[in-house]
């Protein structure tokens, strides 16, 4: 039998007895909420007739024998004895206590119905069968996050295919979610495979036991500001869910060392981790876990006070790592970058992203890349101590590179950025880079060589030294181009973002020329005339410059544009109605934000274009009035309009 005695205290449960102090209350239907997951179809309300008793001048009410007078060992006895789906629904809507017993009943105590006919089954429309596949997805936050709810969840769920996915995030903060709402869980939800926690300070160890011992096919758990928990519960789910295939845990102080090694001791199918700021994890919790794993393929690790030590373990077992993230460790060392490249084990490693990591320097990064020789993405960001030679010498080492991201590394400049393109020639599709104010505008004189013609997209986004000298190089070097940004470039003008338009021999697909304040409408001209029949995305917002004459050329060459934002531009009505009287513009999201030259007067031409737009942004575009507004919010229904 299940210790249907085990539930104690707070103000949501009764441990025996009505909940009720007058007995007649007992058979009121307990309000839940609208979200709430008991099923229960409408009834008609019974009319309720009283026997009463003429006794002298008085009326005497006799007192009905109340079910609810029955010990909780009887109700369970009853309760596990009903079929699944409407039955049990009903009963869990009679209380909190009939519903908090209801979800304590375990699949093994369920009796078994022979008998079921297929009439019944068909008129539930449900399996009958406790649990389910998994199909069923609950997500509780704030306020909405009770015992009660999930009780109510574990119960409805059932004969519905079963609850698989499971996210609580944040308590109420009266009745907030404990140990008791998770064990109704682990109970009435065995098909449980993904469960999150998040900002949940009440519930600790006892709880997360409670689902290790009831949810084995648990392939995903995240967890996130919960400081209640420790290494044993972490234990308890290593040793019972052995199919755990993902595991997160962030700010989670009382979780270590002792936690990891039994995840990596007790589930062999583990592929993904994630550990962030966790103070209990030191290198022995990490070398714990990577000595024991044979099929981890996705690592994260950030704001941890490990060593050169964690590093070198992960160089040298993590031989199934295709992606690894190492945010912001303090302790780690230009030693411990290069132990890990030197490891002999990263040799599957595809994706690389390091940040705000001092051990990144021109040595420890070469060396990875020589260790790494199928690594295909890497993402750095705020190296301080990585130069120009340690990133060419990285491109020569990781010969498989195709895509390269540079973000706040300072001490970058031209010569870096053009010798990764001579060095990264052959394989090299994408190369980005942003807020590197190392980069400094200079008449470079290429040498004789071969162009990048695999490089296909260039972002250059708030650097302010990056300048028209560049981009004519750049031109030249990179002939195949399709997607090009160049973003919160006040340096850049016409003289230089031409000939990088005019050099384009594949066509320009997605071009994002945001910031530029001073490129004009001879770009646009040109882009339109040179990539329209490519061209499908094109940002110029804040492009003070660009007035009526863009969207003139763009209305009669750009067929395909489906994205266009000229958002914070010198455009008026009479542009938008040349957009509108184009003949194949097929247009999808359009963006007018800031334009203060566009009127009610382009409602007939926002008309129009609406046959086709899916969203439209108006913000801030004063002369348009509140009226004008409405009319074309019921006029475009099928268009998400911002104003």
């Amino acid at each position: 039998m299940s210790k249907v005695l085990g539930f104690s205290g707070g103000d949501d449960f009764c441990s025996g007895g009505s909940i009720y102090a007058n007995p007649k209350e007992a058979s009121f239907f307990l309000p839940l909420g609208p979200q709430v997951d008991v099923y229960f179809p409408p009834r008609k309300r019974s009319r309720v007739n009283a026997p009463f008793v003429f006794d002298g001048e008085w009326f005497e009410q006799k007192q009905k024998t109340s079910i609810e007078a029955l010990p909780d060992e009887c109700l369970f006895e009853i309760f596990r004895r009903l079929p699944a789906g409407e039955d049990r629904s009903a009963c869990a809507c009679v209380s909190k206590r009939w519903l908090m017993l209801l979800s304590s009943i375990c699949k093994d105590e369920i009796c078994a119905m022979k008998n079921t006919s297929a009439e019944n089954i068909e008129k539930d429309g449900y399996d009958v069968e406790f649990g389910g596949e998994g199909y069923l997805s609950r997500s509780l936050e704030g306020k909405k996050a009770t015992d009660v709810r999930l009780a109510a969840i574990a119960v409805g769920t059932a004969s519905r295919g079963g609850l698989g996915k499971l996210s609580i995030r944040g308590s109420n903060m009266c009745r907030g979610v404990t140990s008791l709402g998770l064990r109704a869980v682990a109970h009435g939800c065995p098909s449980l495979k993904s469960f999150s926690l998040w900002n949940v300070s009440t519930v600790g160890d006892e709880g997360l036991i409670e689902i290790a011992n009831g949810c084995h096919q648990l392939e995903k758990l995240d967890l996130c500001k919960c400081p209640a928990v420790t290494d044993k519960a972490l234990a308890a789910i290593a040793k019972n869910c052995q199919n755990l295939t993902e595991l997160s845990l962030e700010s989670c102080p009382n979780v270590g060392n002792e936690g990891l090694r039994a995840i990596g001791k007790f589930c062999p199918n583990l592929r993904s981790v994630t550990i962030k700021d966790c103070t209990g994890v030191s290198d022995q919790g990490i070398a714990g876990l990577f000595s024991t794993s044979l099929v981890l393929t996705k690592v994260k690790l950030q704001a941890l006070s490990v060593s050169d030590l964690s590093l070198a373990v992960i160089g040298h077992y993590g031989k199934s790592v295709t992606d690894l993230v190492l945010n912001c460790l303090p302790n780690v060392s230009e030693k411990g970058f290069w132990v890990m490249g030197n490891g002999s084990g990263l040799k599957k490693l595809k994706s690389l992203t390091v940040a705000s990591c001092r051990g990144v320097t021109d040595i420890g990064l070469e060396a990875v890349g020589k260790g790494c020789p199928n690594l295909k993405i890497a993402h750095l960001h705020k190296c301080a101590f990585l130069s120009d030679n340690g990133l060419i010498s990285f491109a020569k080492a990781a010969s498989s590179l195709e895509s390269l991201r540079l973000e706040e590394c300072h001490r970058i400049t031209q010569f870096g950025f053009f010798g990764v393109l001579f060095n990264c020639g052959a394989k090299l599709k994408s190369i980005s880079l942003v807020r590197c104010y190392g980069i400094k505008d200079l008449n470079l004189v290429l040498p004789t060589i071969s162009p990048c013609e695999s490089l296909r997209s260039l972002t250059i986004c708030n650097c302010p030294g990056f300048g028209n000298a560049s981009l004519s190089v750049l031109g030249k070097l990179c002939p195949k181009l399709q997607h090009v940004e160049l973003s919160g470039l006040d340096g850049v003008t016409d003289a230089g973002v031409l000939p990088l338009l005019e050099s384009s021999e594949a066509g320009l697909v997605k071009v994002n020329l945001s910031g530029c304040t001073n490129v004009t409408d001879k770009v646009v001209s040109s882009l339109a005339n040179l990539h329209g029949w490519t061209l499908e995305n094109l940002n110029l917002d804040g492009c003070r410059n660009i007035s009526d004459a863009s969207l003139m050329a763009i209305a009669e060459n750009c067929a395909l544009l489906c994205d266009l934002d000229v958002s914070k531009c010198s455009i008026t009505d009479a542009g938008i109605a040349a957009l509108a009287h184009a003949q194949q513009i097929n247009l999808q999201i359009l963006s007018l934000s800031g334009c203060a030259l566009v009127s009610d007067r382009s409602l007939p031409a926002l008309r129009k274009l609406g046959r086709t737009l899916l969203g439209l942004n108006i913000q801030h575009c004063n002369a348009i009035n509140s009226g004008t507004v409405d009319m074309l919010v019921e006029l475009l229904w099928r268009c998400d309009i911002l104003s």
